[in-house]
């Protein structure tokens, strides 16, 4: 399944594997993590503020939820963040070597890495 902006609902659920997940709301509950992250990248985007931990706990319990995929995900919901997002990925080791979304194929190395980011997630 390719993932795109009309099916991203679809694809969510497709690979979604929640065990403990017993009704929609839960699904759809896992599935905002992404708009807080959005959220989270956007406060630092605009004022410097960095909630690395939270946005840290957000990623692997996405991660955790829909494997390998959540990568490709976040790139395509996170729009604009892309450098932003990269670093915490890399991080956690979950960086795929392409990117895949809307008919795309990024390799990695032509995702930019906000060094700043890389920095503080250095020092935890």
């Amino acid at each position: 399944m390719h993932l795109t902006d009309d099916n991203f609902y679809i694809y969510a659920a497709h690979y979604y594997d929640n065990p403990q997940c017993l009704t929609t709301e839960e699904f759809e509950e896992d599935l905002k993590r992404i708009q807080y992250i959005k959220r989270l990248l956007n406060k630092y985007q605009n004022n410097k503020i960095l909630n690395e931990r939270l946005i840290l706990n957000h990623v692997i319990v996405l991660h955790n939820c829909f494997g390998e995929v959540i990568s490709n995900m976040l790139f395509c919901k996170l729009n604009g963040q892309s450098s932003n997002i990269k670093p915490f990925l890399e991080y956690l080791n979950i960086m795929p070597e392409f990117i895949r979304y809307n008919d795309k194929q990024i390799h990695k190395s032509q995702i930019y890495s906000n060094e700043n980011i890389s920095k503080i997630l250095e020092r935890i």
